[in-house]
C-alpha cells in the first residue's frame, strides 16, 4: 500500500469542532508538515480550539472565506499548497430548514470555488472532500449491513442535499480534470470544542444547569457516535494511505438511540430521567437512522478506539471545566433553537473568538465575497460611532494604571490582560475572551528602583522587554488588532549632530545611538524589529511625569528626593496632557514611531526651581557631574532632545513642556500663594 506524504496543507473550516482536532493532531504529530487554516469564523467556530496550535512554527491561520477565489487561489499559490482538506461547511440540519440558500452557497458554490481554484493551479495532490452519512439518506430499522460506499445518495434534507451536490461537483472535477480527490461520510461526532447546537454538548449544558433535556418526538431515533480523537485519527489514516477517487466511511457499528443518550448523561449527572427528559415536538424529517458499513477504512488500518461511556465521561468532564467557552449559547440550547447564523458571518455575541473584521490581517480575502449590502434610506439615522473596547497590558504599572483611569473617565470599555507577555497562549486566550477593539501595552521591564536592576537581570529584561513586546505585535497582528506600545525614548544621547541646548531633536526616523544600559538596548532593539508590524503605533515616551507628585516613578518625584541631580536639558512626557492623547491616536488608528513628548526641553533645574516656587519655597538641592553621577549608578544615563514636530502636527493643541508642566502639575499641586 502506497503512502502519501504531503508538505503543505489547506485545511478549511479548521476552527470548526472535527476540523480543528484533525488540525491540531497534524500539526502535534507532523511538525515538518505545514498547516494553513482556512476559516470565517462564523457561529459554530471558535479560535479558542485552535489554541493548542497557536504557536507552532508549522501552524497559520487565515481570516477568510472559501467563497472568495481571489483569496483561495492566493492561498494555494503563495503557501505552496499540494494538499486540502476541505472540511468548511454548514451542518445543522435544523438551520437548514430555515435558510437553505446560505447551504447551498456555503457547501455547494464554496465547493466548487476551492475545485476550481485547484484546477486552475494544477498543483494539488490530494483532495480530501469531507462529506456526511446523511447523504444515503435513512436506513431501514431492521437492516444489519450499513450503507457501503457505493451506496445511491437518497438526501432527505437541504443539508444533506447540498452536501451530496458537493460531492457530485467533486466527482466531476476528478473525471474530468484528473483532480486526486478522496471524500469521506462520517456518522455523528462528539467530544470537546463542539458547539452546543449539537444534541450531546446541548444535553450537557443543560444538565449542568439542572434543567430539562428536550427529545425531539419520542426518542427512538438512532444514531452511531464517534469520540472526535478517533475521528481525527480517522483522517489522519485517510490522509496518508487513502487511495485516490475513493470514498471512505467513518463510522462505527455501535448505535444508541437519542433516549438512551439523555438516560446515560442524566445517570452521571445523578439527575432523575423521568423528571428530566421531556418529549417535544419532533422536527421535519427527522430520519430514524443512518448506518454504515466501516469495514473499507478499517482495511487502512484504522480502527474506534474510545468506546461511549468513556468518550462521554471525557466529554462531560472537558464542559464542566470549560462552561464559558462559548460564551452565552441560551438560544443555542432551546428545544427548537432559532437561525443563528447570517450571510457572511455575524460579530459573535459570545465569547471565544477574535473579531479579525475590524482592522488589518494577513490576508483579507473580501475582493470576491458574496455580500448583501441594504443602503439606508434617506429617513435612517446616521449610523452609531463605534463602540470601542481596549486590552491594557501593565495593569500594576503606572502608565497602565493611568491608562485604566482615563478609560473609566472617559467611558470606553477596558479590561486588563492576565497573560503575561512572554505566553503566547495566555495573550491569545485574552483576546479571545476579551474581544478588544484596540490592544495597549504598557507592560515591561523598567527595573526597580531604576533601571539599575536591568543590568544583573538581562534574561528577565530580554524575556519581557524583547520577547514578550514582539509577541504581543504579533498576537495583535495575527488577529487585525492595532497594538498601542509604550516605549522610550532613553535610546538616545546627545552628539555632534544633536548638540545639546541645540533645539535640534531626534526624529523618529534616526538610529537610535544610546546604548549605555541594558535597559536602553533592549527597548532598542525590539523598537528596530517592531517596524516589521505594520499594526504597532510606538509611543518613544522620556523622563515621564504627572501630576500625582507622591508617585515614586514620577520624575519630579525622583529628583526632588535625590540629594544630588544633574542639570542637564531633556525631552519629557507629561502624562496628563499625552495619555489622553494616547487614547485619541488609537482611535484615529494612528501607526509607527512616535515621539512622545512634550515640544521642547527642561532641566533638572528649571523643574526644580518650578517646584520650589509652587510646592515648597524653602527646598534646596545640589548640582553633581556626569562624572559624579557615574560613581553612584551602575549603568549610564540618556540625555537627549527629540523632536516632537510630528506630534505637534497631529495634535496642533499639544503644549510645550514648561507650559504643560505648569498647567498639568504645579498648578494643580500649588501650595504657595499665587502672587
Amino acid at each position: 500500500m502506497a503512502t502519501f506524504t504531503p508538505k503543505n496543507i489547506l485545511i478549511t473550516g479548521a476552527a470548526g469542532f472535527i476540523a480543528s482536532h484533525v488540525a491540531n493532531r497534524l500539526i502535534r504529530n507532523y511538525p515538518h508538515y505545514k498547516i494553513v487554516v482556512l476559516d470565517k469564523l462564523d457561529y459554530c467556530s471558535n479560535l479558542k480550539n485552535l489554541i493548542p496550535s497557536k504557536s507552532s512554527p508549522n501552524f497559520k491561520f487565515v481570516k477568510g472565506d472559501i467563497d472568495s477565489a481571489d483569496l483561495v487561489n492566493y492561498l494555494l499559490i503563495t503557501e505552496n499548497i499540494d494538499t486540502i482538506m476541505h472540511f468548511a461547511a454548514q451542518t445543522h440540519v435544523d438551520n437548514s430548514f430555515g435558510n437553505s440558500f446560505e447551504f447551498t452557497k456555503n457547501n455547494i458554490y464554496g465547493t466548487h470555488v476551492l475545485l476550481e481554484a485547484c484546477k486552475v493551479t494544477g498543483q494539488i495532490r490530494r483532495f480530501i472532500h469531507v462529506s456526511t452519512d446523511e447523504v444515503y439518506g435513512e436506513t431501514d430499522e431492521d437492516a444489519v449491513v450499513g450503507n457501503h460506499e457505493a451506496s445511491q445518495l437518497l438526501p432527505q434534507n437541504p443539508y444533506s442535499a447540498t452536501k451530496a451536490g458537493a460531492e457530485m461537483l467533486v466527482m466531476a472535477y476528478a473525471r474530468s480534470y484528473g483532480l486526486p480527490v478522496i471524500t469521506t461520510r462520517g456518522n455523528n461526532v462528539y467530544g470537546p470544542n463542539q458547539f452546543p447546537e449539537k444534541l450531546i454538548p446541548k444535553f450537557i449544558l443543560l444538565a449542568m444547569q439542572g434543567k430539562i433535556l428536550p427529545i425531539h418526538g419520542d426518542g427512538t431515533n438512532v444514531r452511531s457516535y464517534l469520540y472526535c480523537e478517533d475521528v481525527a485519527e480517522a483522517f489522519e489514516v485517510i490522509l496518508h494511505k487513502g487511495e485516490v477517487g475513493h470514498v471512505y466511511n467513518i463510522g462505527t457499528k455501535r448505535e444508541r438511540r437519542v433516549i438512551d443518550v439523555a438516560k446515560d448523561i442524566c445517570k452521571l449527572f445523578k439527575m432523575d430521567p423521568e423528571s428530566s427528559i421531556q418529549f417535544v415536538e419532533n422536527r421535519p424529517f427527522n430520519d430514524q437512522r443512518y448506518f454504515l458499513d466501516d469495514e473499507k477504512l478499517k482495511n487502512l488500518g484504522w480502527s474506534e478506539r474510545t468506546i461511549w461511556e468513556e468518550g462521554l465521561k471525557k466529554t462531560i468532564e472537558w464542559y464542566t471545566n470549560n462552561p464559558n467557552w462559548w460564551g452565552n449559547v441560551s438560544g443555542a440550547l432551546l428545544p427548537h433553537p432559532r437561525m443563528l447564523m447570517m450571510p457572511g458571518g455575524i460579530e459573535r455575541h459570545f465569547d471565544g473568538a477574535e473579531n479579525y473584521g475590524s482592522g488589518k490581517s494577513e490576508f483579507t480575502g473580501n475582493s470576491n465575497q458574496s455580500k448583501m449590502l441594504v443602503p439606508p434610506s434617506r429617513s435612517s439615522p446616521s449610523p452609531q460611532k463605534p463602540a470601542f473596547k481596549f486590552l491594557i497590558y501593565g495593569r500594576t504599572g503606572w502608565i497602565g494604571g493611568l491608562l485604566g483611569k482615563l478609560c473609566e473617565k472617559q467611558g470606553i470599555t477596558y479590561e486588563y490582560g492576565k497573560g503575561r507577555l512572554e505566553d503566547r497562549s495566555l495573550l491569545v486566550a485574552d483576546i479571545l475572551a476579551i474581544k478588544p477593539t484596540h490592544v495597549f501595552n504598557a507592560a515591561g521591564v523598567t527595573g526597580r528602583p531604576n533601571v539599575d536592576w536591568c543590568e544583573s537581570h538581562k534574561t528577565e529584561t530580554i524575556r519581557t522587554n524583547v520577547a514578550g513586546t514582539l509577541n504581543l505585535a504579533d498576537v495583535c497582528r495575527e488577529h487585525g488588532l492595532l497594538m498601542m506600545n509604550f516605549a522610550t525614548g532613553c535610546i538616545f544621547e546627545y552628539n555632534a549632530a544633536h548638540p545639546e541646548g541645540s533645539g535640534i531633536g531626534f526624529k523618529e526616523e534616526d538610529k537610535p545611538n544610546f546604548t549605555g544600559s541594558f535597559y536602553s538596548k533592549t527597548k532598542a532593539m525590539v523598537e528596530e524589529l517592531l517596524k516589521e508590524y505594520d499594526n504597532v503605533c510606538t509611543l518613544r515616551v522620556r523622563m515621564p511625569i504627572s501630576s500625582d507628585l507622591n508617585n515614586p516613578r514620577n520624575f519630579i518625584t525622583k529628583i526632588s528626593r535625590y540629594n544630588k541631580v544633574v542639570n542637564i536639558p531633556n525631552s519629557m512626557t507629561i502624562l496628563d496632557e499625552l495619555l489622553p492623547i494616547s487614547i485619541e491616536m488609537a482611535k484615529r488608528n494612528l501607526r509607527g514611531i512616535w515621539n512622545f513628548t512634550n515640544p521642547g526641553v527642561v532641566s533638572h533645574n528649571e523643574i526644580l526651581e518650578m517646584y520650589k516656587k509652587y510646592i515648597d519655597p524653602d527646598f534646596k538641592w545640589a548640582n553633581f557631574t556626569l562624572e559624579e553621577q557615574a560613581k553612584v549608578i551602575v549603568a549610564p544615563r540618556s540625555n537627549n532632545e527629540m523632536d516632537a514636530s510630528k506630534l505637534k502636527k497631529e495634535f496642533p493643541e499639544l503644549l510645550s513642556i514648561k507650559e504643560s508642566l505648569i498647567k498639568y502639575v504645579f498648578e494643580p499641586n500649588r501650595k504657595t500663594p499665587a502672587k
